[in-house]
């Protein structure tokens, strides 16, 4: 083999490098590195008999340990003596005099390395103190908090409160457990009185529970009147609390945590009504990984990072008012490494070395330097210095050799680094043993090994067969100093020497590659189906090196799992000469069955599917359910497994209790897409049901049973048939007929009435009741003929109308097969269906009645059948919400209420009578107006500066239309007459807007916020929210009277209760219902959206056709007006008369009018026909 160009392999040891540092192999002198030990905090349980604390390290010579403990000397009181490290063992009896903080120390005559800090902590058995505990009384609607004060233990840590019983206290919105342990009440009721208030602490991994001393608690009420609580029986309701918070206290509180961990944040209110609790991220968005737990009182977000940190709000609010606390989160972190632990290095005598320590961290870190373990700080003096984060050795020499300590430490952890600093001139040295031996195959790659250590490092090169040629050629690759030859070669055999040079010598060894031919397999199995219970064969032949042989081996694998070949009797797997055998094949044997030809050096693979053919599984969740009498009846299930072979058909069965228990009959067939069957059942039967499922390969197995159902009895629905009329005597008719089934009786007492009259001259029908399938008739005529029906009755009735047959009391015979009646329900639907919307949630529909004649039977009304379609706000978003209405009674219109706005709809109608319910119209299509929107959920006023300040909101959560954006009012506030001195609007464009910086304002001056969302058909109602701008003069000058004056404290107090006095008498005024000035002029302007109406409420249809439909069935679904608006609120009254009276299907009594008032909605112009 030509080899072209040349390949040279240098090896850079001192770039080289794992995880913790610099390798160097064993075989060389080399200082110790860590390589195990017990990360801490170490948790002492009271059921471990010994503790081990783990140190062991690498290094020639072999290291020597010793401790530290707290920073002082520690020697271990019992060494394990099969181990050749430093690990420990400390034994269970006095554990605690052990509690503290440990450091590791392995050393040579070349260096120390240590380890982090490994705290052992030796926690106490928990327990809660004695204690007695005076009852606590408070009067009804004042808050109560149950202390538990849990001790500290191993965690997990769980805390309940129950009774003496063991019975949880229930908790709820008003009464919750936080998550200081504590038991938080937002206001006392009467039902909270009791004495057994237990707190229970458990600590599982310790299997140990704690109780702290029962409390009881004492809710005391006044009586009217102000009679003493313990007369009479009369009560008054607990008074309105403004709402604030148990927990936390204050205005604003700190929360720091580690990135990562999950941040908790807690409100817990008081005050009664009891308040809600709402939150929000000042000027961001809460993530979508947000969770709210306890009632909504507890704020969760999980693994948090920097962009969680912030100011966090939450609001306590309630029918008397609102109480705020603001949560600064910090977010920090635990020291890291920016790109790993600094690494060890090999370097030349009289080079300069420089090691960097590059952390970070939330504080920032403090990093501390130890050479050898020993602290090692800066000598200006030296050539070797310490620069914060980095130590330079300038000219290192041999003595500069050691093991450098980096420990970046800050209040949450801290991170060390062991680095080996080597300095050192050495000749190479060859570590791979010679003359070793390599074999690959064809095809395959291969790497020679060439293992040397020296400084500077070694230029290794390589040659073949000692011609000292250098090894070239595209295949050929360094590997840190071996050679990697790339997709081997026949020629590639043969000797390799690896020679590896310094400017301190040379060195070199021989290695021996042998490339023998790969390892394949020409026959590989195939797909096959397979019927179960049968033998399948797969078949695999491979050809391989044959100097391998002695190692070749074919083995069998299925779905990844090996397949054991054993000479067992009771085994299903034989393999001979390549061909795989399963006996008696199942279900569990399909899969994916590969066949692996192996050597030693490689191996090739061939995979094949078997699939097993079986009968279907039986069907589960067989099901009964009612159509639309109790014989017809709905069976549904869910089929089975088909076993790779597609069901054909469903049977269904039936067993009855009463003619002939336990034999299963065949009752209907279903095709095989279809799992489901509609059964028509006979009457006065105790009936079960199955199903089984059929395929090519044959029926399977049926299915669970259902319960029992029992149809109730009815009159039989059929009469006799095969009548037959013999006369075997001369003066006698004989008449027989096939009788019904005894499924067929529907009822208790089946009997048959035999009519019969001579044809043509008798007008009057001689009858008989009998119970057997036949009747003679005596003193005939010969051969005269007679008319004859045969009629089934049971105790509920008679069967339908028999169909009369003719026979004579000759000899004719006549057969006759009844007919099955049929039901009879409406055959045609309404026409002209026309719609017309009112407003956004109501419309008027109105048809042209079905013909009197297709409604064969008396009219029971009309059925109206809407379906949402799609919402035009997503209207890629297809949606299937159906609602329906009956309208009973003859008419051609109906008022429909309880849409949706802004959206597409489609509608039908249907006469119905007692039998059923006619065809359906033909559908038409419409649309619903947009709406206003609702509410805006939160509005908060922040970063108030002289002239300016900043609103943030959310969007309204219900738009009801396409958003156009938003109308903000603010009217300046006269802080003393709480008047409005000025009003201003700003149009706010951006719908996606949600915060506006209002500038130009008055400073030191009350502002009141009112701000809409706004679609096209109009604003929704508003949010309110007040706030003040800042006045620097008065800041000044209370800051100068601080520092000047000593009187200024009392001032201070003076002013605060003075600013307590006006808000409690605005919140009084505020509580009478006084309105301030722009409210009166808001009323100018109510909204002109009309409310919904309640769907539950408003299609409430008296019973009889004469009665109007109730007035107080109307109502609106949004309650009174937000803040006290104006806002209008439609209801069907607003379009009618003064009367307001319906018709008994909801329409309007006389002809539509305009309302009244500003705003409305204006008169419909009629109905308007819609195109399907």
């Amino acid at each position: 083999m030509r080899l072209v160009g040349s390949l040279q392999l240098v090896l850079l040891v001192a770039l080289t490098s794992t995880a913790t540092g610099l390798y160097i192999p064993l075989e060389v002198e080399q200082p110790p590195a860590i390589i195990t030990r017990t990360s801490g905090p170490i948790i002492a349980l009271p059921f471990d008999n010994t503790i081990t604390i783990r140190c062991k390290a690498r290094g020639n010579p072999p290291p020597e340990y010793r401790w530290t403990k707290d920073g002082e000397e520690f020697v271990p009181p019992y060494i394990m003596t099969d181990h050749t490290d430093g690990t420990f063992v400390l034994h269970n009896k006095h554990l605690v005099t052990f509690q503290g903080k440990y450091r590791c120390y392995a050393s040579n005559k070349l260096g120390t390395s240590m380890t982090e800090e490994i705290e052992l902590r030796v926690p106490s058995v928990p327990k809660f103190p004695k204690e007695f505990n005076v009852p606590i009384v408070v009067k009804e609607g004042e808050p109560i908090t149950l202390e538990c004060n849990p001790p500290e233990g191993v965690a997990p840590r769980q805390i309940y409160w129950m009774s003496i019983g063991l019975k949880h206290i229930e908790q709820d919105e008003r009464v919750s457990m936080g998550a200081d342990g504590n038991l938080y009440f937002s206001n006392a009721l009467q039902k909270d009185s009791r004495q057994d208030y237990c707190c229970f602490v458990a600590f599982t991994k310790i299997r140990t529970i704690v109780q702290k001393t029962a409390m009881a608690v004492v809710v005391t009420n006044l009586k009217h009147g102000n009679e003493s609580a313990d007369g009479g029986n009369s009560t008054k309701a607990p008074s309105v609390r403004i709402p604030g918070l148990l927990l936390p206290s204050g205005v604003q509180t700190e929360k720091v945590l580690l990135m990562g961990e999950n941040l908790q944040l807690e409100c817990i209110p008081q005050g009664y009504p009891t308040p809600t609790i709402t939150w929000m991220k000042m000027g961001d968005k809460l993530p979508l990984r947000t969770q709210f737990l306890n009632f909504g009182k507890l704020l969760s977000i999980s693994s948090v990072d920097e962009s969680d940190g912030g100011k966090y709000m939450c609001k306590a609010q309630n029918s008397a008012g609102e109480a705020v606390h603001y949560i600064d989160v910090i977010v920090e972190d635990r020291p890291k490494w920016e790109t790993g632990p600094p690494q060890g290095q090999l370097t030349v005598i009289g080079t300069d070395v420089q090691i960097k320590c590059s952390v970070s961290g939330k504080p920032t870190p403090d990093i501390t330097w130890r050479r050898n373990g020993e602290l090692f700080s800066d000598d200006p003096g030296s050539s070797k210095r310490v620069f914060d984060d980095t130590v330079v050795l300038h000219n290192a020499q041999a003595e500069d050799s050691a093991i450098y300590q980096c420990e970046a430490s800050n209040r949450h952890g801290s991170v060390l680094a062991n680095i080996n600093i080597m300095v050192m001139n050495m000749a190479p040295r060859i570590l791979t043993i010679d003359f070793q031996e390599y074999a690959v195959v064809v095809g395959r790659d291969i790497v020679i090994n060439c293992s040397v250590f020296g400084s500077p490092p070694p230029t290794i090169s390589w040659a073949k067969d000692e011609t000292l040629e250098p090894i070239g050629g595209e295949r050929f690759f360094s590997l840190n100093g071996s050679l990697q030859i790339i997709s081997a070669e026949k020629n590639d055999s043969g000797k390799y020497v690896c020679v590896a040079s310094n400017k301190e010598g040379k060195s070199a060894v021989t290695a021996v590659l042998d490339v023998k031919d790969p390892t394949k397999i020409e026959y590989p199995p195939q797909d096959v189906q397979i019927i179960s219970g049968t033998t399948a064969q797969l078949m695999c032949q491979a050809e391989f090196d044959e100097s391998l042989r002695g190692t070749f081996k074919l083995a069998w694998r299925k779905d990844g799992e090996e397949i054991p070949l054993l000479p067992e009797e009771n085994s299903r797997y034989f393999m001979d000469d390549g061909m795989l055998q399963i006996m008696s094949v199942n279900l569990s044997d399909q899969g994916i069955y590969t066949c692996i030809a192996r050597t030693s050096l490689d191996e090739d693979n061939a995979t094949a599917l078997l699939t097993v053919l079986d009968v279907p599984d039986a069907p589960r969740n067989v099901e009964i359910s009612e159509m639309k009498s109790p014989r017809n009846v709905h069976l549904s299930w869910i089929p089975g497994s088909d076993h790779n072979s597609s069901v054909t058909e469903f049977i269904v069965e039936y067993e009855e209790s009463q003619w002939e228990p336990g034999r299963w009959k065949e009752l209907q067939k279903v095709p095989g897409n279809q799992a489901t069957a509609e059964l028509a059942l006979q009457g006065y039967l105790n009936y079960q049901f199955r199903v089984y499922a059929v395929n090519v390969v044959g029926p399977g197995p049926p299915s669970e049973p259902t319960e029992r159902y029992k149809t109730p009895p009815v009159a039989p629905e059929r009469n006799p048939e095969n009548i037959k009329i013999q006369g075997h005597r001369p003066h006698q008719m004989d008449i027989s007929w096939e009788a019904l089934l005894p499924i067929e009786h529907n009822g208790p007492g089946l009997e048959y009435k035999v009519s019969y009259r001579k044809l043509g001259v008798e007008d009057v029908w001689k009858e008989h009741l009998v119970k057997r399938q036949s009747f003679d008739v005596k003193n005939t005529s010969t051969y005269v003929p007679y008319e004859i029906k045969i009629q089934s009755r049971n105790s509920h009735g008679w069967g339908p109308d028999p169909k009369v047959v003719t026979g004579y009391s000759g000899e004719d015979v006549v057969f006759w097969h009844c007919l099955r009646q049929n039901v009879s329900v409406p055959t045609a639907a309404p026409r002209d269906i026309a719609v017309e919307v009112i407003n956004t949630t109501v419309l008027r529909v109105s048809w042209t009645p079905a013909p009197p004649a297709t409604v064969r039977g008396h009219l029971g009304g009309y059925d109206v059948h809407w379906l949402r379609k799609r919402s035009w706000l997503n209207p890629n978003k297809i949606l299937d919400e159906r609602r329906s209405l009956s309208f009973p009674g003859k008419r051609t219109h109906a008022i429909v209420p309880g849409l949706e706005p802004f959206s597409e709809y489609r509608l039908t109608v249907n006469v119905f009578n007692k039998k059923g319910n006619g065809p359906n119209s033909d559908p038409v299509t419409f649309n619903t107006p947009e709406g206003v929107p609702e509410q805006v959920p939160i509005l908060t006023a922040s970063n108030a500066q002289r002239d300016s300040i900043l609103l943030v909101w959310g969007p309204p959560l219900e738009k009801n239309g396409v958003l156009t954006g938003y109308l903000l009012q603010h009217h300046l506030i006269n802080e003393t007459t709480l008047e409005v001195v000025d009003s201003q609007e700003t149009n706010i464009t951006g719908a996606d807007t949600t915060q506006w910086q209002l500038h130009g304002l008055e400073e030191g001056s009350l502002y009141r916020f009112h701000l809409r969302a706004c679609t096209g058909a109009g604003c929704g109602p508003p949010m309110v929210q007040e706030s003040s701008t800042v006045n620097p003069a008065r800041a000044e000058s209370q800051q100068s009277n601080f520092s000047t004056q000593g009187w200024f404290i009392g001032t201070l107090c003076a002013v605060a209760l003075l600013t307590l006095v006006v808000l409690m008498a605005c919140f009084v005024r505020k509580q009478r219902g006084g309105k301030y000035a722009v409210k009166e002029k808001e009323d100018l302007h109510p909204d002109v959206e009309s409310q919904r109406m309640n769907d539950d409420t408003f299609c409430e249809y008296s019973d009889s056709e004469e009665k109007p439909l109730k007035g107080s069935s109307l109502c609106s679904l949004t309650g009174d007006d937000a803040l006290g608006d104006s806002v209008s609120r439609d209801s069907m009254v607003d379009y009618a008369d003064s009367e307001g009276e319906f018709n008994e299907d909801g329409s309007f009594i006389g002809e539509y009018s305009a309302r009244t008032h500003g705003g409305s909605v204006s008169e419909p112009s009629g109905p308007r026909p819609v195109t399907v």
